[in-house]
């Protein structure tokens, strides 16, 4: 287990970029599906119960959460994309939001996407592999909730996605997850050693 990721703490929360803090250091977002077990996994790679908060009902983060990890580096907590029962108003500004902090953020250095192992690659998930890739910004896919398939299947789903990402070449990248069965963390963790330069 690796210790330095188990002294996160809840830094702000952002409804705009403007309120984000400082554009400095080196910050790694989550991005995911509703549902996709985005909170759950930002937990297990912090060794904590309830850093991010996990909900039953989709769609609940609609905010930037920045989580400090030092002074230098920080992860971010993307709002869900999918099936938020929202207003078609709000769920555009979020979207506007998303966009505006991908693009213009220059602290981050990599987006860590969560693909629920039994529904891969939706659309959304293909644009932000697509805008990743456009903007030269590495992609690491945790395919979560791997402990719900018996081990073949789950395998299986590996190397479809693996064939689907190649067009990316290193940019993308792709790995099992279970926060349930802390399955693949250190993997995780090694990505995420890498792009915060650890």
């Amino acid at each position: 287990m690796n210790p330095f990721y188990h002294q996160a703490r809840f830094l702000v929360s952002a409804a705009k970029l403007d309120q984000s803090p400082p554009d400095e250091g080196i910050e790694v977002a989550f991005a995911g599906r509703s549902n996709a077990g985005k909170s759950s996994a930002i937990n297990t790679l912090c060794q904590q119960r309830s850093l991010a908060r996990t909900s039953k009902t989709p769609g609940r983060t609609q905010l930037l959460n920045f989580f400090a990890l030092d002074d230098e580096r920080r992860l971010v907590d993307l709002p869900g994309y999918g099936y938020a029962k929202v207003a078609e108003k709000i769920k555009l500004q979020w979207q506007k939001e998303l966009a505006a902090y991908l693009e213009k953020r220059q602290s981050l250095r990599g987006v860590i996407l969560l693909v629920d192992v039994r529904h891969p690659l939706k659309e959304f998930d293909r644009q932000m592999l697509e805008w990743s890739a456009q903007i030269g910004l590495p992609a690491h896919i945790l395919l979560t909730k791997a402990d719900k398939l018996k081990h073949g299947a789950a395998s299986k789903a590996l190397l479809q996605i693996r064939k689907a990402i190649a067009p990316f070449g290193d940019q993308a990248t792709v790995q099992l997850f279970s926060s349930l069965k802390r399955q693949g963390v250190d993997q995780a963790h090694a990505v995420l050693d890498s792009w915060f330069q650890l």
